[in-house]
């Protein structure tokens, strides 16, 4: 037999062998390192009552003030809302200093969270590709053809667009109903509008870009006859994108119109009685919901959102409560623990 002798380095991590057939082997002890032998420098902060009391105390001083600013914020947007199916008459405008004023639907009990419905689209579509236009992808089924025709837009989300009709009034004191001028454009994110959406072809006719497909089951209309306007027209119309974009939890609002102020010197909605007209089409009774409509102003932060607010507020108290508590109880037992160490 021949023999054979190791010599083992345990600085590089690796193993010597010699005599015949010998070589340099690789060991699985990890490399003598700082980084692999976990020996890097750290820092351990050392809680105590001089660095932990501080800091409650300026966290709570820090977030009562700003959660304070954000709900009187929060308070001062106006809001007026309508349930759709129990319209009371004409009401009075509580907008008329307001800039731009908002208009929102809102559906309660429609959970466009759940995951089979988040999926039920194709995206490479709704960005314009040409082979997905005529072959959607598997996760629109049931909703990819319809009579041995691809749908435009495919899934379960584009399926279920929102598409009542909204109308505001303006009740004259002369008995005449001025309509009230809204912008359907503006109402989407940028990135949506001008990235994640695009017609297949920049071709003004439409009719034509999306020839040999149909539109969604429960639609009254193809998609390129959404709007007259051909900036928002086909996939990059803003109402099929606002709904496109899915919300969070089952009651939610999503932007409609824009009511534009026309002029410093006349208000966005003049004082007096208004006339909501709907043109119903969206039903709700099949999942039990509710349809709402919302007028709304916006600040700084957004649109009327009390509970940032109410969180700054409710965790800068209960800092500041734990930082007097803290106080009371290093103040009591503190002294007595240093009055003992001295007597041993």
């Amino acid at each position: 037999m021949m023999a054979s002798s190791y010599n083992a380095k345990d600085e590089d991590g690796h193993i010597t062998v010699s005599g015949p057939g010998g070589g340099t082997l690789r060991s699985k002890k990890p490399e003598n390192t700082a980084f692999k032998q976990q020996r890097l420098p750290a820092w351990q902060p050392i809680l105590t009552a001089g660095t932990v009391l501080p800091a409650f105390f300026i966290i709570g001083l820090i977030f009562i003030p700003i959660g304070i600013g954000l709900y009187v914020t929060s308070n001062n947007i106006k809001e007026f809302e309508v349930t759709l199916y129990d319209m009371s008459g004409p009401h009075q405008n509580p907008f008329r200093n307001c800039n731009n004023v908002f208009m929102y639907y809102g559906l309660s009990n429609f959970y466009q969270n759940h995951r089979r419905y988040v999926k039920s689209r194709d995206d490479s579509q709704l960005n314009g590709d040409l082979e997905s236009l005529m072959k959607p992808s598997k996760e629109c089924e049931p909703y990819a053809y319809h009579e041995n025709k691809p749908i435009a837009p495919c899934g379960a989300i584009a399926n279920s667009m929102f598409n009542d009709t909204l109308e505001l009034f303006y009740n004259d004191p002369n008995g005449t109903k001025i309509q009230i001028p809204m912008t359907a454009t503006g109402i989407a994110w940028w990135t949506d509008k001008h990235v994640k959406f695009r017609n297949p072809t920049d071709n003004a006719n439409l009719t034509a870009v999306f020839q040999g497909t149909t539109k969604p089951v429960n639609w009254r209309r193809p998609v390129y006859e959404l709007d007259t306007d051909p900036q928002n027209n086909g996939f990059i119309n803003e109402d099929f994108i606002v709904w496109m974009r899915t919300a969070a939890l089952p009651t939610f609002r999503k932007l409609y119109r824009i009511i534009p102020k026309k002029n410093s010197m006349v208000p966005t909605l003049l004082r007096g009685n208004y006339t909501l007209e709907v043109v119903y089409n969206y039903p709700v009774r099949s999942f039990e919901g509710r349809k709402r409509m919302i007028l709304s102003t916006i600040s700084w932060m957004g649109g009327k959102n009390p509970f940032l607010g109410i969180a700054y507020i409710t965790v800068g108290s209960v800092c500041f409560f734990l930082g007097v508590v803290l106080l009371i109880i290093h103040h009591k037992y503190g002294n007595r623990n240093n009055s003992a160490d001295i007597a041993n």
